[in-house]
């Protein structure tokens, strides 16, 4: 009998169209490290629908309960057991080398220091040529691009003030240092976006 676990309604609605995106972007990749994997239905349905990938999830210690459970439901040869991850601590980071990586919802929880660092391992850890791809809200210009990231944004604060939505070109910023250039900035549903950036080594 299947344990009941945590459930994201967001997820199940954007996993759609970011297994569009990763198709296309992932297509020449083999191993993809997934940084804050959460409920893990990401990595379930991604693993699932790509199956030439090798789905490495993440997360930190005290989500790896319930993600393991998940994966370990799902019963998919490309899904091994998730990895503990906070980005925050190098020593966490996988020695393993990857040719992608993936990350939804994230950057706006983490705070900016962090932010900063999960891209100074990323660059560490990838490959020198690699293909990351980020989904989640962002602003343009110092604005937001639209009134419910406004809302959201103001919520996200409220619980902790180093939250909230990031800057486009303070995100690009980071990548660029790492030596990925972006290659396409996708609309999504909800008022989200996805970033796809590669490097060639």
């Amino acid at each position: 009998m299947q344990v009941e676990l945590p459930f994201s309604p967001a997820c199940e609605r954007n996993r759609g169209p970011i297994a569009e995106v990763l198709t296309r972007h992932f297509a020449g990749c083999h191993n993809v490290l997934e940084v804050g994997s959460g409920t893990g239905q990401h990595a379930v349905h991604f693993a699932a629908q790509l199956t030439h990938l090798r789905w490495h999830s993440s997360d930190r210690a005290e989500y790896l309960p319930d993600l393991a459970a998940r994966i370990a439901q799902a019963e998919l040869a490309n899904l091994p057991a998730p990895i503990e991850l906070d980005v925050a601590l190098r020593a966490l980071w996988p020695r393993a080398r990857f040719d992608a990586a993936f990350s939804a919802n994230t950057l706006h929880i983490m705070a900016w220091p962090e932010v900063e660092r999960c891209f100074a391992m990323l660059g560490e850890t990838l490959q020198a040529r690699a293909t990351l791809v980020v989904y989640g809200p962002f602003n343009y210009g110092g604005r937001f691009s639209s009134d419910s990231n406004a809302a959201f944004d103001a919520q996200l604060r409220s619980t902790h003030s180093s939250r909230g939505i990031r800057d486009f070109e303070a995100v690009d910023a980071l990548a660029r240092a790492q030596g990925l250039a972006l290659l396409e900035d996708i609309a999504m549903p909800a008022n989200n976006r996805c970033l796809a950036w590669a490097r060639s080594g």
